[in-house]
Parts: C-alpha cells; sequence; structure tokens
C-alpha cells in the first residue's frame, strides 16, 4: 500500500533550498523530487517528496511512519520565523535571509548518521568527507540509512580502509556500541551537548552536526566550520583565524546558533555576506 499526504511548512519553506545538497548514498534530490530511503520498524522504505506551486509539500511514503520520518527530515513543521525577523536587523545576514527565506537545515533518518558524518567531515574538504560518508554506508549497510547496529558491528580497521581516520573509526565505533544515540533526541539540548564533549573525538563542530542533521535542534552552532573560518577571516580583512574564533561569530545568535551557521555559510558563499574590502571598494 502507497500512502500520499500534503504537507503546509509552518512559514517560509522552499524544498529546492533546503535539498539542493541533500544528496547522499540515502538520497539524491533532481528536477524538484527528492527520492530518499528511510527506516522504519518494518524496514527501509522509499519516500518521495515534492513542493507545489502552492507551497504545499507532497510526500509518498508505504506507511504513516514513514511519512512522518520524512516530514522530520524535511524540517516541516520547524517555523524559524523568528529567526528571519531577526535577521532583518543583522548586517550580515539581513541580505541572506531575504534571498533564502526559505532554506532549512534538511535531517538525516538515523543519530548515527549524523555522528558518521560528523566525524567524517573533521578537518578535511566536504566533498572529501562525502566521499569517505558514501563509501561507509555503500559498504556498511548497502545503502540504507546507518544505524548504531550496523557502524558498531564494524571494525576500526575496516572503517580505516574506506578512508576514515583511524582515531575517529576508533571513536565512531565506540560510541555506537556504547550509547543509545535515538535517545538522545528526549534530551534536552545542553544536556546532549555536554554528554557528547565528553567523549574523545568530538568537538564543538561535531556536536553542532549531530544536533542539526540528526536531532533537528538550532542551539548548537557549527565552531570551527571552515566556511566560517574563511567567514571570520575576510571579516577581519584576512589573517590566521583559528576554528574557536568562530564561537565569537556564532553568539549573538543564541538559541539560532546553528540555523545562523547554515545562514552564513550560505551567503558567504554567495557574496551576500558584507565585507570590509566590499564596502571600501
Amino acid at each position: 500500500m502507497t500512502l500520499e499526504a500534503s504537507f503546509r511548512p509552518r512559514g517560509p519553506y522552499s524544498l529546492a533550498l533546503t535539498a539542493r545538497r541533500a544528496g547522499d548514498a540515502t538520497r539524491s534530490f533532481r528536477d524538484g523530487l527528492l527520492d530518499a530511503a528511510v527506516p522504519t520498524s518494518a524496514g527501509v522504505e522509499r519516500v518521495r517528496a515534492w513542493q507545489r506551486p502552492d507551497g504545499t509539500v507532497c510526500i509518498r511514503a508505504e506507511s504513516t511512519e514513514g511519512l512522518e520520518r520524512m516530514r522530520f527530515t524535511l524540517a516541516i513543521n520547524d517555523a524559524h520565523t523568528p529567526f528571519l525577523r531577526r535577521c532583518e536587523h543583522d548586517p550580515l545576514l539581513r541580505e541572506t535571509a531575504r534571498q533564502f527565506r526559505g532554506l532549512r537545515q534538511i535531517r538525516v533518518t538515523t543519530v548515527a548518521h549524523a555522528l558518521l558524518r560528523a566525524l567524517c567531515g573533521q578537518l578535511i574538504t566536504a566533498k572529501q568527507a562525502r566521499m569517505i560518508e558514501r563509501r561507509v554506508i555503500g559498504r556498511v549497510s548497502a545503502g540504507a540509512p546507518p544505524t548504531a547496529a550496523a557502524l558498531g558491528a564494524v571494525a576500526p580497521a575496516r572503517l580505516r580502509a574506506l578512508g576514515l581516520h583511524s582515531r575517529r573509526a576508533a571513536s565512531l565505533v565506540r560510541l555506537c556500541r556504547e550509547l543509545d544515540l535515538e535517545r538522545l533526541r528526549v534530551l534536552p539540548t545542553a544536556a546532549v551537548e555536554a554528554r557528547l564533549l565528553r567523549e574523545r573525538g568530538l568537538g564543538p563542530w561535531s556536536v553542532g552536526v549531530v544536533c542539526l542533521e540528526g536531532l533537528g535542534r538550532h542551539e548548537c552552532g557549527l565552531v570551527g566550520d571552515l566556511g566560517l573560518v574563511k567567514l571570520v577571516a575576510a571579516l577581519r580583512g584576512g589573517g590566521w583565524v583559528e576554528g574557536s574564533e568562530t564561537a565569537e561569530l556564532l553568539e549573538p545568535y543564541g538559541e539560532w546558533a546553528g540555523l545562523a551557521s547554515v545562514y552564513l555559510i550560505a551567503g558567504f558563499g554567495h557574496g551576500l555576506v558584507p565585507l570590509p574590502a566590499k564596502r571600501a571598494a
């Protein structure tokens, strides 16, 4: 049986913006259609989503659980209008928020997948990280969203052979074996952050990825993200910037630090963040 449901997003929403970089080993986005493998209690099912001209998001799945999983993944219910209002008075994000107001942070379907992404992405380019992530998912879960059980059953040496740094591979396997990752969904963000920061191999950036993409939380910013490091350097007119210094950039955004990270990176990449050199010119 196939189910289809229509959802009216809360606040401005653009599937094209939200899913534009969603492609990975478990999903693809082409011609306005998002096709994804989604885990449910009955197994993995294929779920599709698209947006109508009136803004309604349509989701087709094999079960109600599949529909709800995709709705969470697309962040349809997470109104970010207060954040957009705040950006109206923010010189760094004013133009980005105006042009990208429908952008939300798309999520992955398991916390284990978010943790894998966080560990793959440390200290390397996004392209390299996605290649490693794709290889791991292809070998470990045959293209389905990875679970903690699947990743915890892999020997760290095998992950190392797939390109993941040995220390990060060991941390990933250990955490998947020792922590109930899905239970993090019911904990307050502060408790999640404190718990993960106690783990060897996880820093603020990795925690931000887990919170944003795995748990759908906006409070933790992507401290140390390479895009933000480059932005801070550009705002200062050049020079060396430590990853930790990006925390100062995100601190004013408070509970929206995670989403602010996404908008700052997007805006900087599209030349929408005003920089000193441009103002001088």
